[in-house]
């Protein structure tokens, strides 16, 4: 295993930035942490998550798709995209790389494929980083997620654990290889003892969390029609004021709108994240097949806890990161539904 000195990451990250774009968790003068570019002087945030998930890097909220421009009676298509150069986003945790995966059953292993969101995650490489301390509304290992990257699958192109005052890394992938070989001139062999170690205390710590054992024994598609009837739905969702926030957080949430704007000349053509939660989502010439809150409630859980895995071989679409436990307003989440499901007596 490689490793370099916490108080020697910098010379790390200047080697990669000085070859490819490189994004690290900052602090920002708002309080919030989020991605930012690398440049000299910019400093890794000690927080355990940013504001946003990592998801930005591959389906950003809004992308120019295509352009038609006019010429009298002729229209010309212009395809925006350029190739993206490679990058390297360190400082990932497990749920959000698993939260990739979330996305890629649909834009990349379902026809057709989308291949913006391909050439993006193409030219990612991606450094995930274990968690230290875990926080009270982290709940990953509800859906088999591993914080230590011990045996999970979210470990990303490289593995990275802080420990004994160093930095550790394992390659996983050939872009993990490429990585660790671009960065051997400022990383040292080291034993992987102080790495064992701390997997098994970051084990101790997520089994601790209050959230960490959530039941999802009636989320197994049996009784899919038992919750969607549930009368469940009126308490839970009688709080929400449809803001949204809780899909623009989520690592997994993919839904998203085009939009055309004049420009004059001819029309811009916008991909953006849209929400379940809004009002107008999906809505059609007719109506929105959604009238209430209470609707477009259940759909966003159902569609977390049922109509994902049953599509996709038993994987949830929800890696317990715990945003939506944070951000909420009204203190409306995930955690809530299921214990809510799981006392009902209509199920």
């Amino acid at each position: 295993m490689l490793s370099i000195a916490k108080d020697k990451i910098d010379s790390l990250f200047e080697l990669i930035g000085s070859k490819q774009p490189l994004y690290l968790p900052v602090d920002n003068n708002s309080g919030k942490v989020d991605f930012a570019r690398w440049e000299k002087g910019t400093k890794l945030s000690e927080s355990l998550k940013t504001t946003r998930s990592a998801k930005d890097f591959f389906f950003p909220k809004t992308e120019h798709m295509v352009s038609y421009e006019l010429n009298g009676q002729e229209v010309k298509v212009v395809d925006p995209r350029k190739e993206v150069e490679d990058f390297v986003i360190f400082g990932v945790r497990a749920c959000d790389a698993k939260g990739f995966t979330a996305i890629d059953n649909v834009y990349l292993n379902m026809d057709p494929v989308d291949s913006y969101y391909k050439n993006r995650r193409e030219h990612g490489t991606v450094i995930v980083l274990a968690c230290n301390d875990p926080a009270k509304t982290c709940f990953c290992s509800t859906f088999g997620i591993d914080a230590s990257l011990a045996a999970s699958p979210a470990g990303g192109d490289v593995s990275c654990w802080l420990t004994d005052g160093k930095y550790y890394f394992q390659a996983n992938t050939d872009k993990g290889k490429a990585f660790v070989e671009n960065a051997k001139a400022v990383l040292t062999d080291s034993a992987d003892a102080a790495v064992e170690e701390v997997k098994k205390d970051i084990k101790a710590k997520v089994e601790a969390q209050p959230f960490a054992h959530l039941d999802l024994s009636k989320f197994q598609g049996k009784d899919m029609l038992k919750i969607f009837n549930s009368k469940v739905w009126d308490k839970v969702s009688e709080p929400c004021v449809g803001c949204g926030t809780c899909t623009y957080v989520c690592p997994t949430c993919m839904c998203f709108d085009v939009r055309d704007f004049d420009t004059g000349n001819g029309v811009r053509q916008i991909r953006c994240w849209d929400s379940c939660m809004y009002n107008d989502f999906t809505q059609m010439a007719a109506e929105n097949p959604r009238h209430t809150q209470k609707e477009r409630s259940r759909q966003r859980f159902m569609h977390k806890l049922m109509y994902y895995p049953m599509a996709h071989e038993g994987m949830y679409s929800c890696v317990g990161c715990g945003r939506c436990v944070e951000n909420c307003p009204v203190n409306m989440n995930i955690v809530k539904v299921i214990k809510a499901i799981n006392e009902s007596d209509d199920i």
